[in-house]
C-alpha cells in the first residue's frame, strides 16, 4: 500500500482519537499511571500508526493502551475486544497454509491479515498479560505467534480462557474456523 492509502481524513482522525480517548478513560486499570494527553500527542505524530489503530477499530479489535516501554518511548496497544475480532475471524494462519488448502480455502491468512493493517500477532506471553487486564475469548480463540519449529511441522498456536484458565492449543496451520481469530499488538 502507498502512504496515501494509509492517511485519514480529518474526521476519521477525529473520531478514532475520540473513541480511542473514551476507551483509554473506562479502561484505566489497563494502563495506570499514564495520561491520555501525552498518548493522543504521540498519535498525532504518527499518522501511519493511526491509521493502523483504525484498521484495528475497524475489524472489531477494540484497540486500547496496555503499557509504556520506557527505554523506547512508545505506548503499546494491544486488542481489548471481549472476544477474538470478528473482522478477523475465519482465517488459517499464514499464506504458506492459505496456498496449501486445496478446497475451502478461506478468505485471507492472518499473517496477510496483520501485515495489511500494520500489527504484530500477539504472542503467547502477550495474551497471558492481556488476560491479567481482563477476561477475554470466553467463546471464542485467537492464534498467536507460533514458534518457527512448531510451524515447520505444519502447527501453529492459538489460545483462549476458559474455567478461569488461559489454555493453550495447537492445530494445523490451514485449519480454520468461524469462532477463531487473532489479536494484534502496535507500538506507537
Amino acid at each position: 500500500m502507498t502512504k496515501e492509502n494509509k492517511e485519514l481524513s480529518l474526521e476519521q482522525r477525529e473520531e478514532l482519537l475520540s473513541t480511542l480517548k473514551a476507551r483509554f478513560e473506562k479502561n484505566t486499570n489497563r494502563h495506570e499511571g499514564l495520561e491520555w494527553s501525552k498518548v493522543q500527542d504521540r498519535l498525532e505524530t504518527n499518522p501511519e500508526k493511526l491509521w493502523s489503530l483504525h484498521k484495528m477499530e475497524g475489524t472489531g479489535g477494540e484497540p486500547d493502551v496496555v503499557g509504556f516501554d520506557n527505554e523506547t518511548g512508545e505506548y503499546i496497544f494491544y486488542d481489548c475486544s471481549a472476544e477474538s475480532p470478528k473482522g478477523r475471524r475465519s482465517v488459517c494462519f499464514d499464506r504458506e497454509a492459505l496456498d496449501s488448502r486445496k478446497n475451502h480455502k478461506p478468505e485471507n491468512s492472518v499473517m496477510d491479515m496483520a501485515a495489511e493493517i500494520g500489527i504484530e500477532l500477539l504472542t503467547e506471553e502477550q495474551y497471558r498479560e492481556l488476560q491479567k487486564l481482563g477476561k477475554f475469548d470466553l467463546k471464542t480463540s485467537s492464534w498467536v505467534k507460533t514458534p518457527a519449529d512448531i510451524r515447520k511441522l505444519g502447527g501453529a498456536l492459538f489460545c483462549d480462557r476458559r474455567y478461569e484458565t488461559v489454555f493453550v492449543y495447537h492445530n494445523g496451520a490451514e485449519s480454520y474456523y468461524a469462532a477463531r481469530g487473532f489479536r494484534g499488538s502496535l507500538r506507537v
